[in-house]
């Protein structure tokens, strides 16, 4: 490890006994600040939060949900999310956990799976999701909405079985809760082992294999006594901006962490003029977003620059060049890059100290005319923020870097809930995603065609598969044995999928995956075989491998089937020179387009982020060996590496 790891003796064993601590510590301490509906804030403190939960827990307790239970949980983020979060778990019971966007097919899904007969929703709208199809989920009795369902919902959901409660008389029950049932509820919470389930989310949608991710208090609680080790500048009532989506992994920890240290947060929306709005009137310390949002907001400075146009613009876009030159020296300068072989400093400190000295006036003028006001609209208070569920572009992250925003990019996966490492606010080093976490064990081994071949820990700068292993590693997924034991082994290590390389400071650098999910840049899990099987069911397609990785959207590699394309083209009297002109024709690009549109659509059960914007034609079908192993499963990295022009022409 490449710091003294401190662990916080003040966290107990399990997450609602963390939250009862800093209800000690910490009572006035706002948690939560929420807007209302005259658009003002109302703030919840550290004590109030900690009453409502034991409320709530009081109320739940009397109507029926005990240790062990499954409880769905659909919603965004919003402050009753962490209160209903907490007041299940101190009951010993587990949560689970989607957002609004998630399609009824989703939701009907793992609701049944988990046989859940409790489910909270965030409103009416989601709860239809389910009477859509309300067979297909016959444990489900019972739904308490957030915000109040219409009378005809009511009626609709009661005559198929399903009782509805509003949240808000929860709350009312739990208010005349007696000392004694509070005491009783406090009773539960001590009762809870770290090793007991908190959550359990789900990874892949209805179409794809069904993993859902079991987390324990524990898996939580590991990353939560050692995160001051790691997002140092933070004290007591700082205030985090919240716009994730909170059944994610990633929000979900990220929540946990701020309690851990007794910050606060803001209830925001990842949409440009609320965020820069909540930004400007309370002044968050720090905040986490996906990929798409810091490049979308560097995007908003641009087109913001352009539009003052002259030397506004001008000034801008010099002011950006010589924020990159200049970090370039500095970082060179200060050892700030990172180190993949052992060699001297004295290099980059000849080839960085000249341009360091020269661009430094430059900078510093710049930085007081331009940087500081566009750092300025981030609320004038942030020290840093976080960029996690997907890879930080290369142009993006230069961006921030160059104007002085320390924009930290983390790295993780849901089964080791999820957390594995994040750059240094103190020693930030572009070209990969930080330092392994304090709580996490990682390590990189050889691997052939995607599969270990060798445990041993490679050494820095060798190239292999990412392992995770530590208190922080689930439990395994639920009602999956079998597919557990794929990705965990014998002694403990998970297999992440990703393939990367290790540095001399600690550092894990990602180079690409071996496993089959696509992570979009705005953070949304891709499974592709699903995807690619119901596209293969045309008659026209042979073969199909989705792309997408980091991207802002999904594109696919096809090879047609040649007989039925050809036969297409005599029934339609298509004239062509050669076959590969025949796929190039705009009527079998429109022929593949349509067959793959009926395919991946909502009718079928499909999110909007996984239908497929773009497509390119192979004309050669795919060889043994060569893009597919002995078992006819595509080998992914082969197909990225001998198709990648053709790859990088789709984004």
């Amino acid at each position: 490890m490449s710091f003294n790891v401190k662990k916080d003796t003040s966290i107990s064993i399990n997450l609602p006994l963390m939250l009862r601590s800093r209800k000690d510590l910490c009572p006035e301490v706002v948690l939560q600040y929420v807007k209302n509906e005259d658009n003002k804030y109302d703030s919840y403190t550290y004590r109030r939060v900690y009453t409502h939960v034991v409320e709530l827990a009081c109320a739940l307790k009397k109507f029926g949900i005990k240790r062990g239970d499954k409880v769905g949980l659909i919603s965004d983020n919003r402050r009753e999310w962490l209160v209903t979060d907490f007041a299940i778990l101190s009951l010993g019971a587990c949560d689970v956990p989607r957002g609004c966007d998630s399609m009824g097919t989703e939701i009907r899904f793992i609701l049944n799976f988990v046989e859940c007969s409790v489910c909270f929703f965030e409103n009416q709208k989601q709860l239809k999701k389910v009477l859509e199809n309300v067979e297909e989920v016959p444990s489900l009795k019972h739904a308490i909405l957030f915000d109040s369902a219409d009378a005809e919902t009511i009626r609709e959901a009661e005559s198929k079985g399903i009782k509805v409660y509003k949240f808000i008389d929860f709350e009312d029950e739990g208010r005349k809760a007696s000392e004694q049932e509070r005491r009783a509820v406090e009773v539960e919470m001590d009762k809870t082992e770290g090793t007991e389930l908190a959550s359990i989310i789900f990874t892949s949608g209805t179409t794809g294999t069904p993993k859902g991710v079991m987390l324990t208090h524990d898996n939580y609680i590991a990353q939560c006594e050692v995160v001051g080790n790691v997002l140092t500048y933070l004290k007591p009532g700082d205030l985090w901006l919240s716009i994730l989506p909170i059944w994610h992994a990633f929000e979900r920890t990220v929540n946990y962490l701020i309690i851990s240290l007794k910050n606060g947060m803001i209830y925001s929306k990842p949409i440009g003029s609320v965020m820069l709005a909540d930004m400007e009137a309370l002044k968050p310390k720090t905040m986490c977003g996906v990929p798409r949002l810091w490049e979308s907001l560097a995007q908003a400075f641009f087109r913001a620059m352009k539009k003052k146009g002259g030397i506004s613009f001008a000034m801008f876009r010099a002011a950006i060049v010589v924020g990159k030159s200049y970090n370039w020296a500095k970082d060179r300068l200060f050892g700030l890059i990172c180190r993949y072989q052992k060699t001297a400093r004295i290099y980059d400190v000849l080839v960085s100290i000249i341009p360091f000295i020269l661009m430094s006036p430059v900078n510093a003028l710049f930085d007081i005319l331009v940087f500081k006001k566009v750092r300025a609209k981030f609320g004038g208070n942030m020290r840093y923020a976080i960029s996690g569920g997907g890879s930080l572009l290369p142009d993006t992250d230069a961006f921030y870097h160059a104007i002085n925003f320390k924009l930290l990019e983390g790295y993780g996966i849901t089964e080791a809930a999820p957390v594995l490492s994040v750059r240094s606010p103190e020693k930030p080093r572009s070209g990969c995603v930080g330092e392994i976490y304090p709580s996490a064990d990682v390590k990189v081994v050889a691997m052939e065609d995607g599969e270990i071949v060798d445990s041993t820990p490679l050494p820095p700068g060798k190239v292999g598969l990412i392992l995770a292993g530590g208190r922080q590693i689930m439990k395994g997924y639920y009602k999956r044995d079998d597919l557990t034991a794929k990705v965990i082994d014998k002694d403990g290590y998970l297999n992440t999928g990703d393939i990367g390389m290790m540095t001399y400071d600690n550092e894990i650098k990602i180079v690409g995956r071996a496993k089959d999910t696509i992570v979009l840049l705005g953070g949304e899990n891709i499974e592709p075989l699903a995807i690619e099987q119901a596209i293969c069911s045309s008659d026209y397609i042979e073969t199909a491998v989705l792309e997408g990785q980091d991207q802002k959207y999904v594109a696919a590699l096809i090879v047609p089937s040649k007989d039925a394309v050809m036969g297409y083209a005599a029934e339609n009297n298509i004239v062509y020179e050669s076959y590969e002109a025949l796929l190039e024709s705009s009527e079998i690009q429109e022929l593949i387009r349509t067959e793959i549109d009926k395919r991946i659509c909502a009718e079928n059960g499909f999110r909007t982020c996984e239908r497929v914007f773009k497509f390119v034609l192979l004309s050669e079908s795919f060889e043994q060996g060569k893009e597919i192993n002995a078992k006819m499963e595509i080998m992914r990295h082969k197909v990225a590496r001998i198709y990648e022009k053709q790859i990088a022409s789709l984004f």
